[in-house]
């Protein structure tokens, strides 16, 4: 049972890691003083980790600071760090939540913004700090003039990457959403540039109709294709798409635009039946990613495959639903996806950490 839970937990610090770092390296704690910040500490075990691990990474200084704690506690982590700083330490302690009006769980996707909205300066310092001997990679955001709209995308190209892959995606989705930013990574780890932009203006999201007008959502990533040709790490490299849901039935109606230029195509979880009047149109190579309990578009992917000319290739996850929330499913999504680009966008070696 250890066994298996630690196994578990080690797939969740590693979608965390991937998700929230993206490309970012780990900031270097050797010399420095580590500042741990704990929303509330109850048995101190979590934060206790978190100074062994700080020390280990060779801290000079360890600091814990908490709005609150019990007592018994910020004595005991004495030992673990060098300060402990606890503004409330109550001696009728029961749970952290009772000192908090609101303690709802932080989601992903609240993080992903806060992070989104750091400064920009802030992360290219923490990578020249990680790699000063590096180039830097781009890692930025960018607006994308499509037709009368004006819709917004952050661009990562890793140093040397000779191929970027444009996101699309689903219904309801942007450029942060937690799945999406979590595959980039894996892609731009394994040396491949990444493009997620907003299929829609904020203004245009409240329109249902919208997001299933593939046709519109597919000249949007058409134009984008076209831009991302005129920037500098975009005009020589291979472009693919990546779509999702609603997404990929766009990507492949893009992608059966001459001139979208498009070398391969993943969808995950995706509508491909959506592009039924283009999927014979569609030259690029196609991997489609679908979960094994999601069984309506495990279907409909089954029916858009046999309409398809192209290399295709259909790629079930056990045991995933439609949208890979399952431990371990969108891991392995996300790697498919990566060996089908690396393969398919043949310019860029596969060089997988």
């Amino acid at each position: 049972d250890i066994d298996e839970a630690q196994t578990r937990e080690e797939v969740e610090l590693a979608r965390r890691a991937g998700l929230f770092r993206g490309t970012r390296q780990r900031v270097p704690l050797a010399g420095r003083t580590a500042l741990i910040v704990d929303d509330g500490i109850a048995t101190g075990s979590t934060v206790r980790a978190a100074c062994n691990v700080a020390r280990a990474q060779g801290a000079a200084r360890v600091v814990v600071a908490t709005p609150v704690a019990p007592p018994d506690t910020v004595a005991s982590l004495q030992d673990d760090a060098d300060d402990v700083i606890a503004l409330h330490t109550p001696l009728q302690f029961f749970a952290i939540g009772q000192f908090y009006e609101d303690f709802a769980q932080t989601s992903d996707d609240e993080v992903m913004r806060l992070l989104a909205a750091s400064p920009e300066h802030v992360v290219a310092s923490a990578g020249a700090a990680a790699n000063a001997a590096d180039p830097p990679d781009r890692d930025a955001e960018v607006e994308v003039h499509t037709g009368a709209a004006t819709v917004g995308g952050h661009l990562t190209v890793p140093v040397g990457a000779h191929a970027i892959v444009v996101f699309a995606h689903g219904s309801g989705s942007s450029r942060h959403s937690p799945r999406n930013r979590f595959v980039a990574s894996v892609l731009n780890r394994a040396g491949l540039g990444t493009l997620l932009f907003d299929l829609l203006t904020p203004a245009e999201e409240h329109d249902r109709a919208n997001v299933f007008d593939i046709p519109l959502l597919a000249g949007r990533l058409v134009d984008v294709t076209l831009w991302l040709r005129t920037q500098p790490e975009g005009r020589d490299a291979a472009i693919g798409l990546f779509g999702a849901s609603t997404g990929a039935g766009a990507a492949l109606w893009a992608a059966a635009e001459p001139d979208a230029q498009v070398r391969a195509v993943v969808s995950r979880g995706g509508r491909p039946d959506l592009a039924v009047p283009r999927l014979g149109d569609v030259r690029a190579p196609t991997l489609l990613i679908v979960g094994g309990d999601d069984t309506l578009v495990l279907e409909l992917n089954r029916q858009a495959q046999a309409q398809m000319r192209c290399e295709t290739r259909l790629s079930v996850v056990p045991g995933a639903s439609h949208l890979f929330e399952e431990p371990g499913t969108l891991e392995l999504a996300a790697e498919l996806a990566r060996d089908w680009f690396v393969d398919h966008l043949s310019s860029v070696e596969h060089s997988v950490p």
